[in-house]
């Protein structure tokens, strides 16, 4: 389902389908495009293993912080390859407290192969401090690679939940504050049947415990 349909199909469903319309193609194309990416995090639905640009992080030695890319905001896997026909080895998320229960508090200082990284909200730390250069692999769930601009863009996301994005176009169009359009119950509505489908969005606190000391089962989503 491309841009151009999910945009007819909410404005059948908000009865917003004459002009002028109350809400823009503007602001509609950008709400999907939120809903895109509500979908992806709630839902877990894309994971990354290939794209280099996500992927890979070049290591320098004696630098232990390391910008994630923005579209990833949850680590499966992490292995450091130092290349020259060496071994690749695993990378442990962990949090500083259990660092600190296990070195003591010599884990900021020691030198070496990493072996745990610290992932704060947009980076990562590596532990032991590098000692030379190498790569840094990662997998972990993603948000879109673009979002749609065009009519005949499409969600990253498979087919089957193209139509409950509108859910949540409706949930925002109806709660817009002081205009003609504005349906609190409506707009009620629309949310609870988005997140029926793809789920509640995990807090900040929820996501810090996932990605600290958590041992990762991926469960499939499919309602």
């Amino acid at each position: 389902m491309d841009l151009k349909e999910l945009r007819r199909r909410f404005r059948v469903e908000a009865g917003d389908s004459v002009q002028p319309y109350f809400t823009s193609d503007e602001e509609v194309d950008a709400w999907l495009n939120d809903a895109v990416h509500e979908a992806c995090i709630r839902g877990r639905l894309l994971h990354e293993a290939e794209d280099a640009t996500i992927c890979r992080i070049q290591i320098t030695a004696g630098q232990a912080q390391y910008p994630l890319d923005p579209r990833i905001y949850e680590l499966t896997h992490l292995r450091f390859d130092p290349g020259h026909g060496q071994c690749e080895r695993e990378v442990k998320l962990a949090s500083e407290e259990i660092l600190s229960h296990r070195y003591h508090s010599n884990w900021r200082t020691r030198i070496g192969d990493p072996e745990h990284a610290i992932q704060s909200d947009t980076g990562l730390r590596l532990v032991p401090r590098p000692e030379q250069d190498g790569t840094l692999i990662i997998e972990g769930y993603r948000l879109p690679l673009v979002d749609m601009v065009g009519d005949t863009d499409q969600p990253e996301i498979n087919q089957a939940h193209h139509a409950h994005l509108v859910q949540w176009v409706l949930h925002k169009a109806f709660s817009v504050p002081d205009t003609e359009f504005m349906d609190p119950n409506r707009a009620a509505i629309a949310e609870a049947k988005f997140i029926d489908y793809f789920g509640d969005r995990p807090d900040s606190n929820l996501r810090r415990e996932v990605r600290e000391d958590f041992e990762h089962h991926v469960t499939p989503f499919w309602p």
